[in-house]
C-alpha cells in the first residue's frame, strides 16, 4: 500500500499512522529513541486496556508502548475510565517520554496528553473564525456531531451547523470514523472552546440548484413533512417542496418532477412521483477547493435577488 505524506502533525487522529515519517521512527528502538530526543509526535494502535490501572498498550511495530491513564487525555478534569477504554482498537497519537532498553522487551513509556497540549498551542489556539481544517468525525448525539480537529481534541458541529437542508439526526448526514472538511465557528480563546461549521462549505441556494433544471425528474430524501407539503432534500445545501401525498415518512428516498426553481423568493416546486423506504443520505460535495483555500470571511447562502438573507459573517 502505498504511503500518505504530511506536513501539518496536528491532524486528527489516524492521519499520521501511515505517513512514512511514522513508519520511519516506530521501525526500531533506535528510531524511537531519535523521535523522543526530537520532540516527534507519533501514532500507533491502541491494542489493549489493562483494566489493573486503566493503562493503554499500544502497538508501535517494532515494540509495546504503555500510556499511563495520567498521559492518555490532556484535561482539566482528570482522565476518566471510559475515554481509556474507547481509545483501544483505534490509532492514538503521543509524545514518547522515556525508553527503558535494560529490560526485555523494553519499557516505551508514551503519552498522549503531552500530543494534544502541543496541538493545543501550538495549532488549534491560533484557529480563528473563518478558518477551514480537516476533520474527523468521532460520534453523533440528537444535538450535533463531535469531530476530532487534531490530536484527538474533539470540538461540536451543532445539528443546525452541519447542512441548509434540516435533518432530525447528524446520522442522517454524517458517520463515525468519517473525514469532513469544517469552517471554524467561534473560537472561545479563554475556555479554549471551538465550535465547527459544515454548512459553508457545502455550497450557495444558487450553486446546488445549478445543477438542477426545470421539467426534470431527480431523486431526493424527504426531510420533514408539514400541513402545507413535503420538504425534499436534493443536496445537503438544497431543499424543495412538494406536495402532500400519503404513505410517505421522513427518511425516504423518492423520484421528484422539479415544476419551478424561482430565484427570488429561494424555492424549488416539486411533484413527488415514487418513494420507497431505503434510508440514504446525500453525499457530500464541497463548493470550495479545501486544499487551497484555507480561510473565509463571509458567505451568504441566499441569492442577491432574494431579500430573506441567509448569511455566515466570519470575521467581524
Amino acid at each position: 500500500m502505498e504511503r500518505k505524506s504530511t506536513e501539518n502533525i496536528y491532524l486528527p487522529e489516524g492521519s499520521l499512522i501511515d505517513t512514512d515519517m511514522n513508519v520511519m521512527y516506530t521501525a526500531s528502538l533506535r528510531m524511537l529513541e531519535r523521535a523522543m530526543h526530537r520532540g516527534k509526535i507519533l501514532e500507533g494502535m491502541a491494542t489493549l486496556c489493562d483494566c489493573s490501572d486503566m493503562s493503554l498498550r499500544v502497538d508501535l511495530g517494532c515494540c509495546e508502548g504503555i500510556i499511563p491513564k495520567e498521559e492518555a487525555q490532556f484535561s482539566s478534569e482528570g482522565t476518566k475510565d471510559i475515554a481509556v477504554i474507547t481509545r483501544v482498537g483505534k490509532p492514538c497519537c503521543f509524545k514518547i517520554l522515556s525508553i527503558d532498553d535494560t529490560q526485555s522487551p523494553p519499557k516505551v513509556i508514551l503519552s498522549r496528553k503531552a500530543a494534544q497540549k502541543e496541538c493545543r498551542e501550538n495549532y488549534i489556539s491560533k484557529l480563528i473564525p473563518g478558518d477551514i481544517i480537516p476533520c474527523t468525525v468521532t460520534h453523533l448525539d440528537p444535538f450535533g456531531a463531535f469531530v476530532d480537529i487534531g490530536c484527538g481534541t474533539v470540538s461540536l458541529v451543532c445539528v443546525d451547523s452541519i447542512s441548509v437542508s434540516r435533518i432530525f439526526h447528524p446520522r442522517d448526514r454524517l458517520y463515525p470514523g468519517q473525514k469532513i472538511y469544517c469552517a471554524v465557528k467561534t473560537a472561545d480563546k479563554e475556555s479554549g472552546r471551538i465550535y465547527m461549521s459544515l454548512r459553508e462549505l457545502l455550497g450557495t441556494w444558487e450553486e446546488n440548484a445549478a445543477s438542477f433544471s426545470q421539467g426534470s425528474c431527480v431523486s431526493g430524501i424527504v426531510r420533514s413533512i408539514e400541513s402545507y407539503g413535503i420538504f425534499v432534500e436534493l443536496a445537503p445545501n438544497l431543499a424543495g417542496l412538494a406536495e402532500l401525498k400519503e404513505d410517505i415518512s421522513p427518511g425516504d428516498s423518492c423520484s421528484v418532477y422539479i415544476k419551478s426553481i424561482i430565484p427570488e423568493r429561494m424555492k424549488i416546486k416539486l411533484v413527488i412521483i415514487d418513494s420507497h423506504k431505503k434510508h440514504s443520505f446525500s453525499p457530500i460535495k464541497y463548493f470550495i477547493d479545501t486544499g487551497k483555500v484555507k480561510h473565509i470571511s463571509h458567505w451568504r447562502y441566499s441569492p442577491k435577488e432574494c431579500t430573506k438573507a441567509i448569511e455566515t459573517v466570519f470575521d467581524k
